[in-house]
């Protein structure tokens, strides 16, 4: 791993304190021209990394992207993954849930959107809104009609303890997991926040809501602090990349992806002699215009 990203990784058990964790770090790339030729590298790398990945047929990427409003997840994950194959990648959304998902473990509505084995699967928010904003809106909690002897007890222990199982029962089976926290200042909101209402063409993102969830960005802190913490493992990091920066943190985001994938080995499946052999006469009978 380049030492640049492995900074950002949260070793397993560290006491994480946000404050102390950058939301911008020195360029890694040193103009316009040259950030979106480095992005174009990448892309192209991972391209071909992933019709790798997608042959081998052997493991399934789950990337995680969590973040407070207006810290860039949408263009991180639009700009990495833009070079990919679409038929092998598939980005999912997750917004308030349904009367259905609320009856329903909370692990239920994206299980449904795990990647198979070979693909990419990216959620854009995940079941971590369950110790997130769930936390800090405790009225969702109430809205999940959960055991009294649930709610009553520590339950944000267990669902830490549930998600670090999910997490090891997917790796077992294949799954590699990388969980993304795009770490943007309070001040560097406000800055975007003022954009999106003076921008004509970036009216349609405002929405009074991220006000709202603004005032509770100490509680949201502290929450992703004891999250992070109790959920980066060995097996399922967490890497807190600074996204005041978003070209800085869409570069970070693309070798962290590109590592990963590199470190499995993946290649195209090895033909058997044989199958060569019958290749071989099915493609003499082609030149020859038999077939």
């Amino acid at each position: 791993m380049d030492p640049s990203v492995e900074a950002l990784r949260v070793p397993e058990g560290e006491h994480v304190d946000l404050s102390k964790r950058p939301t911008r770090v020195d360029p890694i790339y040193s103009s316009k021209s040259d950030y979106k030729g480095r992005l174009k590298r990448q892309v192209q790398e991972l391209s071909k990394l992933q019709r790798q990945f997608y042959a081998s047929n052997t493991y399934a990427l789950l990337l995680i992207f969590q973040a407070m409003d207006t810290a860039g997840k949408d263009g991180a994950i639009r700009h990495v993954m833009s070079g990919v194959n679409p038929q092998g990648c598939q980005v999912t959304s997750f917004g308030h849930p349904s009367p259905a998902e609320l009856d329903h473990e909370f692990f239920w509505r994206t299980s449904q959107h795990l990647p198979e084995r070979g693909r990419i699967g990216i959620f854009n928010r995940s079941y971590y809104e369950e110790v997130l904003i769930v936390r800090v809106h405790p009225e969702i909690l109430q809205a999940e009609n959960l055991p009294d002897e649930t709610i009553n007890g520590d339950i944000w222990t267990q669902r830490f303890d549930s998600i670090n199982d999910h997490e090891k029962h997917l790796h077992r089976n294949g799954t590699r997991i990388l969980k993304f926290f795009l770490h943007i200042s309070h001040e560097q909101q406000r800055k975007r926040l003022l954009a999106r209402i003076d921008d004509p063409s970036k009216n349609w993102k405002f929405s009074p809501a991220d006000i709202e969830e603004r005032q509770h960005w100490d509680e949201y802190m502290d929450s992703y602090e004891r999250c992070i913490r109790a959920t980066s493992t060995k097996h399922a990091p967490w890497y807190v990349v600074p996204a005041d920066d978003k070209r800085n943190a869409r570069l970070f985001v693309s070798r962290i992806i590109l590592n990963t994938i590199e470190g499995l080995e993946v290649d195209y499946p090895t033909v058997t002699r044989e199958r060569l052999e019958e290749m071989q006469t099915i493609r003499e009978g082609l030149a020859a215009g038999k077939l």
